[in-house]
């Protein structure tokens, strides 16, 4: 094969974007000094199968009512929480990403998976030994029987072993590792990345095998390479949490094929990541006695209602100006809320510094949480402990109203289940529960509020 002759181009790494010659500023994404040459090299023909077969498959037009629309069966991940975010199961022929932070557990949470499945599995892997891979598995789940480990960063040399291989699920550790022999420029670059990705789409859709591909973050927290790379695949999955707790939520960025809001929750082990089934056992602390200053919100995650405990800590500031800090709710949310009570219910806190977190160190941003927040603060400022059976799910409005929040009942049946006695609403939702167990507390003022808890 005689090489034509190195022709090279300019990209963005930051949105993709092509240009001729160099330049400091993407004139498309605006970035600065994101623009590198990388070599092109007019492939003589890109496809991920090397046999050339003679028979092409043309695709040709139907009519929308000839299309067959009988269900994809899905492939079940073995895993609730997994198989929950995806919508189901593994949908054929789909591209899945998983980005996430280095070290969050990305390729523990994936090789698990492969472990579990019935199928025959290829965990393909560019970062790590065979050997090391060997101790992961060990350590995670040691009997299985299905999963095939190849290490392999040349994706011609990897389609060469599925084709002899015939697996039904493909995972692939890090796409920023592959490289492809039609492109001349090093592997993680956008080309690279544009290239590959574009090669295991084809093999997936012409093969139905489901693809789960791992992905890189940059700091900022995006998939690292173009943009585009998430345009391309079915699923995005982002894999976060904090190194220093336990816990690791899964959520959709992106769903072809089931709903975006969704998360599943993980606890990081010795022996690999546990599901957490009922995750209100982790964001509401065990404690003796009543303290003063939590509250317990009803808020929903997708299509699960979770209970969240609101922590708040009112003292009389120290000097100057008081301090505001909010972990896991919008800062400038809580000031709002702040000046609500102050006007609306005549507290003075402005002299008082105040604090708010959210236990289990996740982030919420449900409005639901708004009233949990203000009988946290009320409580801590009047140092009188909250009932610990009551929970709250009501949105604040300016003016110091009660506002409703959605799925109401949905949140009242979980507080219900999980033993509350008394769950705070706003009086205009409607609600068309009959006999709860759970008594209903209806307000409409945040003055009701005050008068319930004072």
């Amino acid at each position: 094969m005689t090489m034509a002759k190195v022709k090279t181009t300019f990209f963005c790494q930051n949105c993709g974007s092509q240009y001729a010659k160099w330049q400091g500023q993407c004139s498309s994404c605006k970035e600065w000094n994101t623009i590198s040459e990388e070599v092109i090299q007019k492939p003589e023909k890109s496809n991920w199968k090397l046999s050339s077969s003679t028979a092409k498959r043309v695709s040709k037009p139907l009519l929308i009512n000839e299309i067959d629309t009988s269900q994809e069966a899905r492939l079940d991940m073995q895993d609730g929480e997994f198989n929950r975010v995806l919508g189901g199961g593994m949908v054929h022929g789909s591209l899945t990403l998983l980005g996430g932070e280095p070290g969050i557990g990305k390729s523990t949470l994936l090789l698990q998976i492969a472990l579990k499945l019935q199928y025959k599995t290829l965990y393909v892997s560019g970062e790590e030994s065979q050997k090391q891979i060997k101790m992961r598995a060990e350590r995670i789940s040691p009997a299985s029987s299905n999963c095939y480990i190849l290490t392999e960063t040349k994706t011609q040399n990897i389609f060469k072993q599925i084709e002899h291989l015939e697996p039904d699920i493909v995972v692939i550790d890090s796409i920023q590792t592959l490289h492809s022999d039609y492109i001349e420029s090093s592997a993680g670059s956008i080309s690279q990345i544009k290239e590959c990705t574009t090669e295991l789409i084809k093999f997936a859709k012409e093969t139905a095998t489901p693809v789960l591909l791992i992905g890189h973050i940059t700091k900022d927290g995006n998939i690292a390479g173009p943009k585009i790379l998430e345009h391309m695949v079915d699923t995005v999955l982002q894999f976060e949490g904090d190194r220093n707790h336990v816990f690791r939520i899964l959520r959709a960025h992106k769903n072809r094929f089931g709903s975006t809001n969704e998360l599943g929750i993980y606890e990081m082990q010795g022996s690999g990541l546990r599901e957490v089934s009922n995750p209100s056992e982790i964001l509401i602390s065990e404690k003796d006695g009543e303290l003063s200053g939590n509250a317990i919100a009803a808020t929903l995650e997708g299509l699960r209602p979770l209970m969240i405990e609101v922590q708040a800590l009112v003292s009389t500031a120290v000097y100057g100006t008081p301090q505001r800090s909010a972990t896991g709710f919008n800062a400038k949310r809580l000031n709002m809320l702040l000046a609500v009570l102050e006007k609306r219910a005549g507290f003075r806190l402005g002299a008082k510094d105040v604090f708010l977190n959210i236990t289990g160190g996740i982030t919420v941003d449900d409005p639901a949480i708004d009233l949990a927040v203000v009988a946290a603060i009320l409580s801590s400022n009047e140092d009188v402990a909250l009932q610990s059976d009551y929970c709250f799910a009501a949105e604040v409005g300016l003016s110091g109203e009660i506002r409703p929040v959605q799925r109401v009942e949905q949140r009242i049946l979980e507080a219900e289940k999980l033993g509350f006695t008394t769950i705070f609403v706003s009086k205009y939702n409607k609600i068309a529960l009959k006999n709860t167990a759970i008594k209903i507390q209806l307000i409409s003022k945040i003055e009701d509020l005050v008068g319930f808890l004072v």
